[in-house]
């Protein structure tokens, strides 16, 4: 028996709380997903898919994690505690994807296809098929799960979709290739990636304002799972921010090379991040003012965090903690614990004790 399928077999009888944390890194340019041992960060499985994944979900339930592989038309269902692929579905160049708060629906955005897709979550039949434009990208969703939106990042634009009456209610032009976005009390916060900032949109009014700026090639943006902070991305100037989640303006910034891109947390409150030039996750400890790497395989993508032990279901439980698009109704109780002593053999980042704010004629884009 292989080392790597002996590894999982005996993983498998293992208690939960006995197991190890598990974090799952897709890998784009390799076709495969990277499955890291958290506590040590070495490679524990890597399981091979077809030809480019790039992003994945949780179920609403926790009991299965989606891969999306655009590149081979297919999503991969996984189960999150053993790393086992469970089934396989064929779907139409599957980029993005995001379950709608209530668990009805799963919004599929293709990259390559100019093609946004609604399915019934449970039985995976498409419901109806959008063409909204160039390069759909990313999505995100209204909390009573009436509207999806997507960034149209061919076209400069955001396309809204009446979840209930599965008809197209808008679009919106917001500035050139928008990313990620998400929900953030009672607005749209988007990444203008060919800029160097973030924008605001109001979905009533449709007013586009600037929110932040952090650099070029301005990314994603991620609510951490307990709710005092939101984490954006730069990923051309390669700067993660900590971004205040009442003001929306920087608090700090980290310069991580390698091309920061999505984002995942630990129970600790660590932030883990895909560096897509670098065949590399990089660990942020806030806290800390340290971060630290990690190989996997090339143009790492994707990223999620699964926790075993007490408090597993942290992630799955809180909508915006295990994707970013999912809205976050109020903080969570409680501060996250102090983070572990960091394992041996990791690559330290030299960053300052304290990384400082952007200057202030950086704060609005110019």
């Amino acid at each position: 028996m292989h080392w790597r399928s002996l590894a999982l077999f005996l993983a498998l009888l293992l208690p939960a709380g006995a197991r190890a944390d598990l974090v799952y890194v897709l890998n784009s340019t390799d076709a495969t997903i990277s499955v890291l041992d958290a506590a040590t960060r070495s490679e524990r499985n890597r399981i091979q898919v077809l030809r480019e994944p790039h992003h994945l979900v949780l179920t609403p339930d926790g009991r299965e994690l989606l891969v999306a592989d655009s590149g081979g038309n297919e999503v991969f269902f996984l189960d999150p505690a053993t790393g086992q692929v469970l089934r396989r579905a064929p779907i139409s160049n599957p980029y993005h994807l995001e379950f709608s708060p209530d668990g009805r629906f799963l919004v599929i955005a293709s990259l390559r296809r100019g093609q946004v897709d609604v399915l019934d979550a449970r039985t995976l039949a498409v419901l109806q098929r959008f063409r909204p434009g160039d390069k759909p990208s990313h999505v995100a969703f209204s909390p009573d799960s009436r509207m999806a939106y997507v960034t149209i990042q061919g076209d400069g634009q955001v396309a809204a979709f009446d979840l209930e009456t599965l008809t197209q209610a808008w679009i919106q032009p917001v500035g050139p290739e928008p990313a990620g976005i998400i929900w953030h009390r009672g607005q749209l916060v988007m990444g203008i990636m060919g800029s160097s900032h973030f924008v605001t949109l109001n979905p009533e009014t449709r007013e586009v304002a600037p929110a932040f700026t952090l650099g070029r090639g301005a990314h994603t943006i991620f609510p951490a799972p307990e709710g005092r902070a939101l984490y954006a991305t730069s990923r051309v100037d390669s700067r993660v921010a900590e971004i205040d989640p009442d003001t929306l303006t920087v608090r700090r910034v980290w310069a991580i090379p390698g091309g920061p891109d999505c984002l995942t947390f630990d129970p600790q409150g660590r932030v883990w991040m895909t560096l897509r030039w670098s065949r590399s996750v990089a660990i942020l400890d806030p806290a800390a003012d340290r971060w630290e790497t990690a190989r996997v395989g090339r143009s790492p993508h994707g990223i999620f965090y699964k926790s075993m032990g007490q408090g597993a279901d942290f992630a799955s439980r809180q909508p915006g903690a295990t994707s970013g698009s999912r809205p976050l109704a109020a903080p969570l109780p409680g501060r996250p614990a102090a983070a572990p002593p960091a394992a041996p053999g990791l690559v330290p980042g030299a960053i300052p004790p304290r990384p400082p704010v952007l200057p202030a004629s950086l704060q609005q884009p110019r």
